[in-house]
């Protein structure tokens, strides 16, 4: 998963933020409500946990914004604010969930994981692509009924290459989801090759047809051929 936190308490943000990256997903934050507005005008996320209390601005002209320019990013409002007017306001508005603090972290991972299957994936937590079938709770995959281990990054590659099935996807877009808006410094994409040729052989390996195509000079689909 790719997630942005907007969140101006430092102590919880970082929380967060390790509680997500330790399980092998990229999350990146910010504090305020600029640098909050910079970030969805740039870059897409799988979900974004939003406060509504931000300096500079306010939560809900995120979520707002978000709406109008049609992009689909999950969003799932964090507030002290126990209001059900302001808990009404965010859901009209388009926000998928809504968490009131203080939660447990595992709390906020289910209602995210929620939200990413919902709009992904029609709901389901078990994902059926012909022979490949992955569990997105228990972040497994099977082929064949029988199990395949593949790194973090191999798993988030897969599940990404899925979701997206037969789209072209480029070299910067994948790399920006799996590795957050730092590769952009980054001018080179050759490891993104690597992580494809391994995931591929896996596949192939246990059985699997091989789906991954690549489109000369812009990148690659998951697909039948």
């Amino acid at each position: 998963m790719k997630l942005l936190v907007i969140e101006d308490e430092a102590g919880l943000r970082d929380s967060i933020r390790d509680y997500f990256t330790d399980t092998g997903n990229i999350c990146e934050t910010v504090s305020d409500y600029p640098a909050a507005l910079q970030k969805i005008n740039v870059y897409r996320y799988d979900c974004i946990i939003l406060d509504i209390t931000l300096p500079q601005g306010n939560g809900l002209d995120i979520l707002q914004c978000l709406k109008q320019n049609r992009f689909s990013d999950g969003v799932l409002i964090i507030s002290a604010k126990n209001s059900l007017d302001d808990r009404l306001q965010g859901l009209d508005l388009g926000a998928d969930d809504y968490l009131t603090k203080p939660f447990h972290l595992s709390e906020l991972r289910a209602r995210v994981t929620a939200i990413i299957r919902r709009k992904s994936f029609g709901g389901n937590h078990l994902i059926d692509f012909n022979e490949i079938q992955l569990d997105i709770l228990a972040k497994s995959v099977t082929i064949h009924d029988q199990s395949v281990k593949l790194t973090k990054k191999e798993y988030a590659l897969l599940l990404y290459f899925i979701a997206n099935k037969g789209k072209v996807i480029s070299k910067n877009a994948l790399a920006e989801h799996l590795w957050g808006d730092e590769i952009d410094l980054s001018d080179n994409f050759d490891f993104i090759y690597s992580h494809i040729k391994n995931l591929r052989k896996k596949l192939i390996d246990a059985g699997s047809k091989d789906y991954i195509q690549s489109a000369y000079g812009m990148g690659y689909k998951f697909g039948e051929v």
